[in-house]
C-alpha cells in the first residue's frame, strides 16, 4: 500500500484556520467526519488526545503526525493539512508547526496507521520535501509530489568513513510503536554522519523485529555506541564501550550533538549487568550443530515453566485422588474422580496444553524473531492436535470424517514444526525483500504472519503424518520398557546427565525426559524422567561425599563448597558440581558418570515413575516409590564420591 492510496484529496485542508493545538486537531477531525471517514467526532478525538498524552506527535521541522487506531474510523485515511500561520503544537523542537498528517485507521486495520507512519517518515526525511509541501496550492499537487518521491531508495546498511581508518560508530534506534521515530532517527544518524565524514551502522528495533543487526565485530570496531531509544534494547553486548543513551527524539533532533559527544571520548563506559550475554548478542555464524542447539534451547527454556507448573498441578490431582480414595472400578478416572482433584487437573492441563505451541513458537522466534512466533505457535498447536491430511474432520465428508481424531506428533512434531516455521519465515523474508521499506509495516504486520501461517500450516499437515507415527512408536517403546531395556535406558540417560552437568549432553538427556511426560502423566508418570532427575542429583551430592571422606585432598574452600552442594544436589541443580569437574575433569567427570549411570539404571530396573520435570527432593512425593528413589540417589552419590575421592590427588604441601 502506497501513502497516496490513503491520502484523500477531499479532506485536505490547505489553509488551517486554528492557531492552537486542540483547535487544530478538532478542525482536522471535523473534516474527516464531514466526509464520512470518521463516524464519531468525540470518540476519535479521545483516541488522538490519548496518543498525544504519551509523547507529542509534533516531530519538529514544522511537521506533526497525529494518529489513532479507532473504532470510530470507517475507512483508513490520511488527512494532509497546512497552516500558513504556524501553530504551537508542543513540538519536540519547540518551534511552530505548519504541516500536519492526521492518520486514521479502523480498529481492525492490521496497523495500517503504523505502515503509513513508516512511509511518511521516509518521505519527510528527504531533503527539501517538506519545503515543497509548503508551496502546494491544491490537493492534486500534494499527490503529484508524493508520486515523484515514491521511487524506491536503496537502503544504506553501513555509512563508511570519509577516510580509510576514520572514526566508526554504532547506534541503536527504537521507539514505543517501532515505526516512525525508529526509522527517522536511523535516517537522521546516517545522514548527519555521512555529512561529517564519520562511519556508522544503525540497528533498528522496529515493529517487525531487529533490522541491520549489529555484529560483535561491528561493536568491537566502533569508537562508541549511540542508543536513541524510548524502550529497552539489548544492552549487555556493549559492555566496556563508551556509550550515550538518549531518547529517540534526540536521535532525530540532536543528531550532530550525539555524534560529536560519541567522538569526544567523554562518553561514560558502559558496564553490563550480565556481561556473559555479550557473545550471544552477535550475529556471527554458528556451526550447524551450534545453531540447532541454540534454537532448541531457546524453545526448551520457554517451554519448561509450562511443563513444570502444569506437570506438578496434574501430579497433585493424582495425589489428591489417591489420598481421598478411588474405587477400583473407577481407577481409569484417577486424577479427576473427586471434584477438587479434577480442578487441579484442569488447571494443570491448561498449562500443559501450551507446552508444544510454546516450544515450537520460541524455536521459530529464535530463528526468525517476531515474525516467526505466530507460525511456530501454529506449528506446535498442529503437532499437539495431530491434524494432518486425511486426519481433519469436515462436515461434507459425513460421519466417517467427523469421527476422525488426529494422533499427536508430540514433542518431536513440535520440534520439527518450530524449525520448519522459522525456515519458512526466513524464505518469505527473502522473497519479500524487494518491497520498499515504506511498506515495512504491511510486510511485517500482514504479509509475513499471513503467508507464514498459510505455508507452515499446510506443511505441518504433511509433516504430522510421519511424525505422529514416530511419536506413537516411541511412546509404545517407553510404555513397554521393563527389565533389561529399562535398565539400559536408565543407564544411558543417567550417564548423560553427568557428562557435562548442564551442557549440551546433559540438556539432551533432560529434554528427552521432559518430552516423555505428556504421554505418561495419565499412567502415573515417566520412568525416563525419574531416571534423569535422580541421576542429575548425584554429581553435587557426590562432591559432598568426596569432601567429607577425603578431607586431606580438598582445600578448606572446596570443603565449604561441598556443603553447599548438598542443597544443590537435593534441588536437582547438577551445575553445582561444575567447578570440581572443570578443575579436575579426568578424575571428576568419569566418577560422576559412574554414579549417575548406576542411579539411572536402578531407577529403570525397579520401574520408578515421576510426574514432575523438576524439583528434586521437593517433588519426591510425586514418584511411585519415594523412599526407594531417594535410596538410589544416595547410592549413586556415595559410589561417585568415593571413586572421585580415591582418584583425587592429595594436596601439595
Amino acid at each position: 500500500m502506497k501513502i497516496q492510496d490513503l491520502l484523500r484529496k477531499d479532506v485536505m485542508l490547505l489553509d488551517l484556520q486554528a492557531t492552537e493545538k486542540t483547535a487544530v486537531i478538532e478542525e482536522m477531525i471535523k473534516s474527516l467526519v464531514d466526509h464520512g471517514y470518521v463516524t464519531d467526532f468525540e470518540t476519535f478525538k479521545e483516541g488522538i488526545l490519548a496518543r498525544e498524552a504519551l509523547t507529542s506527535t509534533g516531530l519538529g521541522d514544522g511537521i506533526a503526525m497525529p494518529h489513532s487506531k479507532n473504532s470510530a474510523v470507517k475507512e483508513a485515511t490520511v488527512l494532509f493539512a497546512k497552516s500558513n500561520k504556524g501553530v504551537d503544537y508542543e513540538s519536540l523542537d519547540g518551534q511552530p508547526t505548519d504541516l500536519f498528517f492526521m492518520i486514521a485507521a479502523p480498529e481492525g486495520a492490521n496497523d495500517t496507521h503504523l505502515a503509513a507512519l513508516a512511509e511518511l517518515s521516509q518521505y519527510l526525511m528527504k531533503d527539501g520535501f517538506a519545503d515543497k509541501l509548503r508551496q502546494v496550492t491544491s490537493p492534486d499537487q500534494v499527490i503529484e509530489l508524493f508520486d515523484q518521491a515514491s521511487e524506491k531508495a536503496e537502503e544504506v546498511a553501513v555509512v563508511e568513513p570519509a577516510n580509510k581508518g576514520g572514526d566508526f560508530l554504532v547506534a541503536v534506534t527504537a521507539c514505543t510503536t517501532g515505526i516512525a521515530h525508529t526509522y527517522m532517527a536511523q535516517e537522521a544518524l546516517q545522514k548527519v554522519a555521512a555529512e561529517m565524514g564519520v562511519g556508522i551502522k544503525v540497528e533498528t528495533n522496529g515493529a517487525s523485529g531487529v533490522g541491520n543487526k549489529l555484529t560483535a565485530e561491528d561493536i568491537k570496531n566502533a569508537k562508541a555506541v549511540i542508543i536513541a531509544a524510548d524502550k529497552a534494547v539489548e544492552m549487555d553486548r556493549f559492555d566496556g564501550k563508551p556509550l550515550i543513551n538518549r531518547p529517540v527524539a534526540d536521535g532525530i533532533r540532536k543528531t550532530e550533538e550525539l555524534i560529536n559527544l560519541a567522538l569526544s571520548g567523554k562518553a561514560e563506559i558502559y558496564k553490563a549487568t550480565n556481561a556473559s550475554g555479550v557473545a550471544e548478542s552477535s550475529n556471527e555464524k554458528l556451526s550447524l550443530g551450534g545453531a540447532f542447539y541454540k534454537h532448541l534451547m531457546s524453545g526448551v527454556s520457554q517451554m519448561l515453566p509450562f511443563v513444570i507448573g502444569g506437570g506438578i498441578m496434574i501430579a497433585i490431582a493424582f495425589l489428591l485422588d489417591q489420598i481421598l480414595g478411588v474405587p477400583k472400578d473407577q481407577l481409569s478416572n484417577l486424577g479427576s474422580y473427586h471434584e477438587i482433584a479434577a480442578q487441579f487437573k484442569s488447571i494443570g492441563g491448561a498449562a500443559f496444553g501450551f507446552m508444544l505451541p510454546v516450544l515450537a513458537g520460541y524455536i521459530a522466534y529464535s530463528i526468525a524473531e517476531k515474525p516467526g512466533l505466530v507460525s511456530g505457535f501454529v506449528a506446535g498447536a498442529i503437532a499437539s492436535s495431530g491434524a494432518s491430511f486425511g486426519g481433519v474432520a469436515y462436515a461434507a465428508g459425513g460421519e466417517k470424517t467427523l469421527s476422525l481424531v488426529g494422533v499427536s506428533s508430540g514433542f518431536l512434531g513440535a520440534l520439527v514444526g518450530g524449525f520448519l516455521a522459522g525456515g519458512v519465515i526466513l524464505v518469505l523474508r527473502k522473497l519479500l525483500a524487494g518491497l520498499p521499506r515504506s511498506l515495512e509495516g504491511i510486510r511485517s504486520i500482514l504479509l509475513l504472519p499471513l503467508l507464514g501461517v498459510l505455508v507452515t500450516g499446510f506443511l505441518m499437515l504433511a509433516v504430522n503424518i510421519p511424525m505422529s507415527a514416530i511419536n506413537t512408536a516411541l511412546n509404545d517403546f517407553l510404555a513397554s520398557l521393563s527389565g533389561s531395556s529399562a535398565v539400559l535406558l536408565g543407564l544411558l540417560v543417567g550417564g548423560m546427565m553427568a557428562v557435562d552437568m548442564g551442557g549440551p549432553v546433559n540438556k539432551a538427556a533432560y529434554v528427552f525426559g521432559t518430552s516423555t511426560l505428556a504421554s505418561t502423566v495419565s499412567t502415573g508418570g515417566s520412568p525416563v524422567m525419574a531416571a534423569v532427575m535422580a541421576a542429575g542429583m548425584v554429581p553435587p551430592l557426590a562432591v559432598f561425599v568426596a569432601t567429607l571422606f577425603f578431607k586431606n585432598k580438598f582445600t578448606e574452600e572446596e570443603r565449604n563448597s561441598g556443603i553447599t552442594n548438598i542443597v544443590m544436589g537435593l534441588s536437582f541443580i547438577t551445575e553445582g558440581a561444575i567447578p570440581f569437574g572443570a578443575a579436575d575433569p579426568a578424575r571428576a567427570i568419569p566418577s560422576f558418570i559412574v554414579g549417575s549411570a548406576l542411579t539411572g539404571a536402578l531407577v529403570g530396573l525397579t520401574g520408578i515413575k515421576l510426574m514432575a520435570p523438576h524439583g528434586g527432593i521437593f517433588v519426591i512425593g510425586l514418584t511411585n516409590n519415594p523412599i526407594l528413589y531417594l535410596v538410589y540417589v544416595l547410592i549413586g552419590a556415595v559410589v561417585s564420591g568415593i571413586i572421585f575421592g580415591f582418584l583425587r590427588k592429595p594436596l601439595s604441601k
